[in-house]
Formats: structure tokens, C-alpha cells, sequence
């Protein structure tokens, strides 16, 4: 799946007129290519019919490339509707991005779990008998290491459990830096200089 994000940025309210109206162009230069083309989220501007931004799911054949196509500073160029101003310029900025961080899966099979031999308190038979536990969670490479039990089988589920909530906690942390990544998109805005100027028909 390809994302991309359009944002008016922190610009005036034609900039979210100017991201409507591109994100309509987008849409139907993308069907015309036999593209489908899917509005992920919407965050509506200060008009009717205007959006601050528009996050786009692109699939099909030549979608990264009719992304890339679109990628950058656009310019809608057209006098504004809402003020009698000179300008007629309005920029808008659009960035792949990433909607979702992928999950990481958790099977048993995939964690190497070695018995092994810790010291400290715990007793003689702590010492002598290989109880303790290193679980290895392969495609990770997360490692855990649980000996507060006296049994094996007991050290072998406190690490398995240990390692579901380290890999929940690494999923959870990617999902913020995506969020992250996305609304720094909205700061990115370049204005001059387009990458592709679009005009009303």
C-alpha cells in the first residue's frame, strides 16, 4: 500500500481550498491511470468543502511512482474564492508516509529458550540445578533472562510472558514515531518553487 499525505501546512484557508481541490485532481488523474484511490482520513478546514489535510491509500499498478509524481510542494493556482486579494499562488505540501507501523508477530516457535545456571540467593539447588531461563525471541532478537523461580517451567513462562509485553511495548513505540512522522508533515511546507502547479479547468 502507498500513502501520501496532503497538508495546507500552517497557510491561510485557501490553502485547505487549494488542498480540496488537489486532492480531487489527484484522485481522478489516478483513476484515469486505473488507479484506486481511497480517502484514509480527512481533517476538515475552516470552510465547507476544505480540508486541512488528506491522508490517500494508493493501490494498483504504478502507484509509488504516480505517488512520487505528486510528491513535493503543489501549487493550486487560481484567484481566491473568499477575498479580493492579487495572489493566486497557494501551496500545499504532499509526502508518502506511513499509515500503520507493522505489527510484530508472536509465536512460541520463534523464541529459543535455553536453560541456564545463575548464582546469588536462592539456594543451593538454585546453584547446581540449570533452572534459570534465556529466551531469545528470533526475528527481534529481544533476549530475556528469568530466574526469580525455583522451576524451570515456571521460569519459562515468566519469559515468554515477558517477552509478549517487550514486543507490545516496541510496537506501541513505533506506532507513535509514525504518528509523529506524519504530523511533522504538516511543518514541511516549502512555499515557491512547486514541483507541480495545478490550475482549475
Amino acid at each position: 500500500m502507498t500513502a501520501l499525505l496532503m497538508s495546507a501546512g500552517r497557510g491561510p484557508e485557501e490553502c485547505a481550498w487549494a488542498v480540496a481541490s488537489l486532492a480531487r485532481r489527484f484522485e481522478a488523474a489516478g483513476a484515469r491511470q486505473g488507479l484506486t484511490i481511497r480517502r484514509l482520513e480527512t481533517v476538515p478546514g475552516p470552510r465547507p468543502a476544505t480540508f486541512l489535510s488528506v491522508l490517500l491509500d494508493i493501490s494498483g499498478p504504478g502507484a509509488e511512482e504516480f505517488a512520487a509524481s505528486w510528491t513535493g510542494t503543489l501549487c493550486w493556482q487560481a484567484p481566491s474564492p473568499y477575498r479580493s486579494v492579487g495572489r493566486k499562488n497557494w501551496f500545499v505540501v504532499a509526502r508518502p508516509c506511513a499509515v500503520d507501523a507493522p505489527v510484530t508477530p508472536f509465536a512460541e516457535t520463534d523464541v529459543e529458550v535455553v536453560a541456564i545456571r545463575t548464582g546469588g540467593p536462592g539456594g543451593q539447588h538454585r546453584n547446581k540445578a540449570s533452572t534459570a531461563v534465556r529466551a531469545t525471541h528470533r526475528p527481534s532478537g529481544i533476549v530475556v533472562v528469568v530466574d526469580t523461580e525455583r522451576q524451570f517451567s515456571l521460569n519459562r513462562r515468566l519469559a515468554l510472558a515477558r517477552l509478549r509485553q517487550r514486543l507490545e511495548g516496541a510496537d506501541e513505540a513505533a506506532g507513535r514515531a509514525v504518528v509523529t512522522a506524519r504530523w511533522q508533515i504538516h511543518d514541511d511546507l516549502v512555499r515557491g518553487n512547486p514541483t507541480r502547479v495545478e490550475r482549475p479547468h
